[in-house]
């Protein structure tokens, strides 16, 4: 069964409710795809507070492009991101939140916050963020 990636999901952090949701983007110059994306989208209470967090397709970070497993993003030593997974979402809400919410800047690259975080995991022992 096929899960539907615009669904919007609701995710409790600190007793506050955020809502989600995640697409997939690609990018063309009108005649060929450039690249892909994902994109996570995160609301909280009104609409202003909406912040987007792009995962754009570099050489050295790749974005499921229809030969891996949807909404999956492949960060620099290894890393594997699921962005599916509600933890993984918590994990970047919580990075995000930083400098307090709602952010200043309403569209943010993802791929600092996985560095931030994957560090974090690997200090920790961890081996993936998700």
């Amino acid at each position: 069964m096929s899960r539907n990636d615009r669904k919007i999901r609701r995710l409790v952090v600190d007793g506050k409710d955020f809502l989600w949701s995640l697409r997939h983007a690609n990018r063309s110059d009108g005649n060929n795809f450039l690249d892909c994306g994902e994109i996570l989208t995160i609301y909280r209470g009104e609409p202003s507070e909406r912040l987007l967090i792009v995962f754009q397709q570099r050489p050295d970070r790749l974005v499921a492009d229809g030969h891996g497993p949807s909404a999956t993003v492949y960060a620099q030593g290894g890393v594997v991101v699921n962005l599916h997974k509600p933890g993984t979402v918590r994990a970047l809400i919580d990075e995000a939140m930083q400098d307090g919410w709602p952010p200043t800047t309403r569209q943010i690259d993802g791929w600092p916050l996985v560095d931030a975080i994957a560090a974090r995991v690997a200090g920790e022992g961890g081996a993936q963020l998700a």
